[in-house]
């Protein structure tokens, strides 16, 4: 017989998992690749993730363990706390939804995110506005030699010389910090843009501060 209309597109579905409540066996490094084994089991496109687990694991290095497996993460919790959304969210959550939210916001936002998408949910927004701290991004040795080297000034092919790789890899360090601070709240569009938070974060070398 034909199909009932669900109201989803005529596409295959995300592979969409909760998480069993197994706590990771360590956090990520700054890089955000793994050191340890991935999660056990098949990679799913969707995890949907509570911040607030019985086994007591941390929010910020299950997400972190999800995304550096594969997997994209939307938080679904109780949890309202500003801190704890804004911190799983530059961690590399894809968006964050309340449990209160109905059947159908929880679908397209799921089907949001499996298309490589973020969920701006109204908690979500409410978290950035009020969040009065700084995220800085933690960013990985060559991250940062990269965004000094192209944050002076430099092009990206001088930048490239000078760290010594080629022009693609640098600019996929440079996409990266650029990705790290969007995630942080903190969006760097232009060179300009992460000069300013080079200088926002202290993180010229060592030459520059003399």
């Amino acid at each position: 017989g034909e199909r009932p209309d669900n109201g989803l597109p005529d596409t295959e579905p995300p592979n969409t998992a909760l998480p069993d409540a197994g706590p990771p066996s360590t956090a990520l490094p700054d890089g955000g690749l793994p050191d340890a084994e991935p999660p056990e089991g098949p990679v799913v496109d969707v995890v949907l993730l509570d911040l607030l687990l019985k086994d007591g694991s941390e929010a910020v290095a299950n997400i972190r363990r999800l995304r550096a497996a594969g997997s994209r993460v939307l938080i679904i919790s109780t949890a309202t706390g500003r801190a704890g959304v804004v911190e799983a969210v530059a961690a590399g959550a894809d968006g964050y939804l309340t449990k209160d939210n109905d059947l159908d916001t929880l679908v397209e936002a799921v089907v949001t995110v499996a298309a490589g998408g973020t969920v701006h949910s109204p908690e979500l927004a409410f978290a950035w506005a009020h969040h009065t701290g700084r995220l800085r991004p933690r960013l990985s040795p060559k991250e940062l030699e990269v965004l000094r080297h192209y944050a002076s000034g430099l092009t990206l092919k001088a930048t490239a010389r000078r760290v010594g790789i080629s022009p693609h890899t640098a600019k996929h360090h440079l996409d990266r910090v650029k990705d790290k601070y969007r995630r942080a709240g903190r969006p760097a569009y232009t060179k300009i843009d992460l000069a300013v938070r080079v200088r926002e974060d202290g993180l010229g070398s060592d030459d520059d501060r003399r």
